[in-house]
């Protein structure tokens, strides 16, 4: 009985993540045909105490290949307790600085909390701030690449949208912590861009996500959902969804990809990971939740298999089986989403970190069933 239990989860485990891979293939990579840039953008970019990030996203800023007189960026500081402020001042100030932002739209607003979550707020307020029609969000910890906004304003200049999602990776590798986060990220895009694939977009990163304002006003923002912290994407996609599915899109290219930094610490990754699981827990749709609990079952499978299998109650062969099932499906779409990125040697990490993440998987859940979460120097409940 327990052995026929297993099998089928495998199977359908074995369906899903298929399906995603196959979803994967289905969205063409978008290539830049060098028409002229006409989109007006409005960059936000919410912080906290990322006084040692800043430095690193305005060089990116101000080395973005696009016309100077059409985008703004909004730097908007959510009570920064370090030297945030001060180190944005430090470098826009050309008095001081080597760098000319001079011929830049760029300035810090304060955030304006009105509800249980920072992040909204503040990209509320930046919005409210703004000047542009399109706008995209990305995170203080992030790197923009040369063409970003280029590669947006074709694909926007290409295609009938109201709401587009981009490519979020991890740019460090030096350790095997950071290589076992970059392998979870990548399995991560692998899955919002097989979403797309199937025409089931479920999945969302805040760090590389536009969208039309007046849409946004439509849909009325982040009402409804203000009383959780986090998920100022997942949620915003789902109301992007019901006003019209047709003009959500995922733009598939490594010139709009951003990076970001991976946690340094196994605390902090725990901290990140039950903030994830709070708004996972409360996305509305349905395809998310059914592959989440497919997910936690396989994992918990590969958990309890060794035991099962010492008390006789499955067979070694069928265990055996049942692992190369997982590994190999998962190995086959991460293997299709690394060679995207360009990241395929993070795939030797792939077996010892295959072999940790079904523990850290059901850890995470059963401690998100309990606990608060820290983030920035700020507790939220889930």
């Amino acid at each position: 009985m327990i052995a026929t239990v297993a099998i089928i989860i495998m199977i359908i485990y074995l369906i899903l993540i298929g399906s995603l891979t196959y979803g994967l293939d289905n969205v063409e990579e978008f290539k830049l045909q060098d028409i002229k840039s006409k989109t007006k953008f409005s960059v936000l970019i919410p912080f906290r105490n990322e006084a040692h990030n800043l430095p690193r996203l305005l060089d990116s800023i101000l080395k973005l290949n696009y016309p100077k007189d059409l985008f703004e960026v909004i730097l908007v500081n959510d009570d920064s307790e370090d030297d945030s402020v001060d180190t944005i001042n430090k470098i826009l100030d050309t008095k001081s600085s080597k760098k000319d932002f001079t011929r830049i739209d760029i300035k810090t607003i304060q955030n304006i909390r009105v509800s249980n979550s920072p992040k909204k707020d503040a990209i509320t307020s930046a919005i409210k701030f703004s000047k542009h029609e399109w706008i995209i969000t990305t995170d203080a910890d992030c790197q923009l690449p040369k063409y970003w906004l280029e590669t947006f304003d074709e694909y926007i200049q290409n295609k009938s949208l109201n709401c587009i999602l981009a490519p979020v990776t991890y740019s460090s590798n030096s350790t095997f912590l950071n290589r076992f986060q970059t392998l979870d990220m990548l399995s991560l895009q692998a899955a919002t861009i097989g979403g797309f694939g199937l025409h089931k977009p479920f999945l969302c990163n805040g760090a590389n996500f536009a969208y039309r304002k007046l849409t946004f006003n439509i849909v009325n923002g982040f009402d409804g959902n203000t009383a959780i912290a986090s998920g100022d994407d997942i949620f915003l996609l789902e109301k992007f969804k019901t006003q019209d599915p047709k003009k959500v899109a995922y733009l598939r290219s490594l010139k709009a990809t951003v990076y970001t930094q991976p946690v340094s610490g196994f605390q902090q990754l725990i901290q990140q990971r039950l903030r994830w699981a709070s708004k996972t827990s409360h996305n509305p749709n349905l395809f998310s939740k059914l592959l989440g609990l497919i997910i936690f079952m396989a994992n918990l499978v590969c958990v309890i298999l060794f035991p099962l299998v010492i008390f006789n109650l499955i067979s070694s062969r069928i265990a055996i089986a049942l692992l190369v099932i997982k590994f190999g499906i998962d190995f086959l779409l991460l293997f299709k989403i690394a060679r995207f990125f360009k990241q395929e040697n993070i795939l030797l990490s792939f077996i010892s970190s295959s072999l940790i993440y079904p523990f850290f998987n059901i850890f995470i859940v059963f401690l998100s069933l309990f606990k608060s979460y820290s983030w920035k120097g700020r507790t939220f409940r889930k």
